[in-house]
């Protein structure tokens, strides 16, 4: 899923600074204003922020009150195409999928060829472990915006999730060549993958190797911390795939493989 762009939370933004009391510096006074000078009018008043309701509904969903962001996102007229998919987004991070995809699915009864709420729609059907239709969602997305890094992770963990490892690590791999960045954004932010525990290894796994080439060391070797928790690998089999070869005689890396030998 995209993060909402910022520059819209700005209205909101304005409405919460307005409700914040201002202080006088001295003594609890109200500073007396400076004298006009002589024939200098006084500049008018700027013109009043007024905030919508989907202002302050994003507001609330910036922080995380995604119940009340709902609630506000309702009170918006005619209701829009992002509007629906911010809705959507609420619920899903309710973990509301039901409804999380009812709103996707209104959004794109009015815009069509939003890939980015394409994408939040496979995500929901990942979530409710129908693979295929979640990649075909993503497939979808893709034809739209060929380029999105995002799109392209999601459709990688989708077809491990589906134990197509091959095509999951070549989704990786793509997803890789247009942000290095791409797993660093999303492991700053885990939401628990609805997979099970074997599904989540074989994700795990992939991640340290798209960390590895991303250059992120620190990140890869949580995420295989993780995998070989799982039992989705062993530490001889890291020792042997030549992706990880850049990580022996790290420290933590060492110590790791160290810690499940002894085990």
């Amino acid at each position: 899923m995209r993060r909402m762009d910022k520059r819209r939370w700005l209205p909101a933004i304005a409405v919460f600074a307005a409700l914040v009391s201002v202080r006088p510096a001295a003594l609890g006074q109200t500073p007396a204003p400076a004298p006009e000078p002589p024939g200098q009018s006084q500049p008018a008043a700027g013109p009043s922020v007024t905030a919508t309701p989907e202002d302050v509904a994003d507001a609330l969903m910036g922080r995380q009150r995604y119940q009340a962001a709902i609630e506000a996102y309702k009170k918006v007229p005619d209701t829009p195409a992002e509007v629906f998919n911010k809705m959507g987004i609420c619920y899903q991070m309710m973990f509301n999928l039901e409804y999380a995809q009812r709103s996707y699915q209104a959004s794109l009864k009015l815009n069509p060829k939003n890939a980015s709420v394409i994408n939040n729609l496979g995500t929901v059907y990942d979530a409710l472990k129908e693979y295929g239709n979640a990649e075909r969602m993503y497939r979808k997305a893709l034809k739209i915006e060929p380029n999105s890094a995002t799109i392209l992770k999601n459709l990688g963990s989708d077809q491990l999730a589906q134990h197509k490892y091959k095509k999951g690590w070549e989704a990786y791999k793509a997803a890789l060549a247009i942000d290095p960045g791409i797993f660093e954004h999303s492991s700053s932010h885990r939401v628990e993958n609805p997979a099970s525990v074997a599904e989540r290894g074989a994700m795990n796994y992939y991640m340290a190797k798209g960390c590895v080439r991303a250059g992120k060391t620190d990140q890869a070797i949580e995420y295989l911390r993780m995998a070989l928790n799982e039992g989705f690998t062993s530490p001889r089999k890291i020792v042997a795939d030549s992706e990880f070869a850049g990580l022996r005689g790290i420290p933590a890396f060492e110590q790791l493989l160290a810690a499940q030998h002894a085990q």
